[in-house]
């Protein structure tokens, strides 16, 4: 069997196991479950038309295989980390309007329906792809919003109609990995197992305060923009939650917990103005996620910010914590999708960071799993009235 024919196998057979633990679960579901669901107002029961989507990549091979698991919905790679042939690449690569539309109508004609592009996103790095943003350093800072204004406006103009971007010197930070269930290795962080947490980076000491200033400098200029071209903007939170005075290596993630995120969305009332909700970089801030995720949810979906989500699991908290695939961690899944029903979330479910597996290269396996998983979830959900 070949690479292609294995993962569809596998995504098929992780939909059919995800289907009989869904059913099986909502048999056994807790009686608190059972009465968050039931206990909605008649009127706010209705069909829900949340949506399986990805971010992994937009190369042909990957576009194929999303179109034959069903995963119709995409938020793109941005140019510069396109998976597409070196010539095309290079085309694409100043993001030009002609180059991004091209690459949205080449998504397109797999099939699927671009919903977002990535705009900003450092991962496991400790610089910012806007750096003299984050260090509040004029006037380069100033240059590096104008880049990002007009980034936006030739997306826009090719037709993509929401960005999603990360605020963050630190990136995403994590200790030393687990293991879990099967002999899979689990991404962890372990706060007291952090060995460089006084070591500064390259902007120093950064206070709640400084964060706050540079973040509201950036979107003042941000999302006037986004709002005259009519596209979105979504900011991931910072991953994860660090404690307070201490902050981290000197930086204070103020973008990293809900309260944080309250006065974040609060910053400009813009219905452009919102978040890439990401449900496992939220509980990592909470003591509680299986039972604290619902009023975030709750929070920014009724108020309209929760543009989309990424959708896993951990086990643990605030702190100390690994990742899970989505029927393995902490949080009730079930229970979960239901609570973005109830408030009316319409967009992209998709999953994220997934665990590492043996023999299982860039995680396509882990992921088929995942689209399954979740594909099984919003079927059962959709379908409830």
């Amino acid at each position: 069997m070949n690479r292609r024919d294995f993962l569809h196998t596998a995504a098929a057979g992780a939909l059919a196991a995800a289907a009989t633990q869904v059913a099986e679960a909502q048999e056994q579901s807790p009686s608190k479950d059972t009465a968050s669901k039931t206990s909605l107002p008649k009127s706010n029961r209705k069909k829900a038309n949340l949506k399986l989507g990805t971010q992994h990549g937009d190369s042909d091979d990957i576009l194929k295989a999303m179109a034959a698991f069903g995963v119709n919905h995409i938020c793109a790679e941005p140019p510069s980390q396109s998976q597409s042939s070196a010539a095309q690449q290079k085309k694409d690569d100043d993001w030009s309007v002609d180059g991004l539309s091209r690459k949205r109508e080449h998504i397109e004609s797999f099939g699927l329906n671009v919903e977002a592009l990535r705009l900003l996103h450092p991962t496991y790095i400790t610089r910012s792809e806007i750096p003299n943003v984050m260090m509040g350093k004029g006037p380069e800072r100033d240059r590096e919003i104008d880049a990002i204004c007009e980034k936006i406006r030739s997306a826009a103009k090719a037709g993509f109609p929401m960005l999603t971007y990360n605020l963050s010197m630190l990136g995403v930070v994590r200790t030393e990995p687990t293991p879990g269930r099967g002999g899979a290795t689990y991404a962890t962080f372990n706060y007291e197992q952090t060995a460089d947490r006084d070591k500064l980076t390259e902007a120093g000491v950064v206070s709640a305060e400084q964060s706050w200033e540079r973040i509201a400098y950036f979107l003042q200029r941000v999302v006037p923009v986004a709002e005259e071209n009519k596209v979105r903007v979504a900011c991931h939170p910072q991953d994860p939650a660090m404690p307070e005075p201490q902050g981290f290596r000197g930086v204070h993630r103020v973008l990293s917990t809900v309260d944080g995120l309250k006065k974040f969305i609060a910053l400009s009332p813009s219905p452009y103005h919102g978040l890439n909700f990401c449900q496992g970089t939220i509980c990592e801030s909470l003591k509680n996620p299986n039972e604290e995720i619902h009023d975030a949810i709750r929070y920014f979906g009724s108020r309209g910010k929760i543009f989309n989500v990424h959708f896993r699991n951990i086990k643990g908290g605030f702190l100390n914590f690994q990742e899970t695939l989505p029927d393995n961690g902490d949080v009730n899944f079930i229970r979960a999708i239901r609570t973005y029903k109830e408030v009316g979330y319409d967009g992209m479910l998709m999953p994220d960071h997934v665990p590492k597996i043996d023999g299982d290269t860039g995680g396509r396996q882990a992921f088929a799993y995942c689209f399954g998983y979740i594909q099984a979830l919003i079927q059962m959900v959709n379908q409830e009235g």
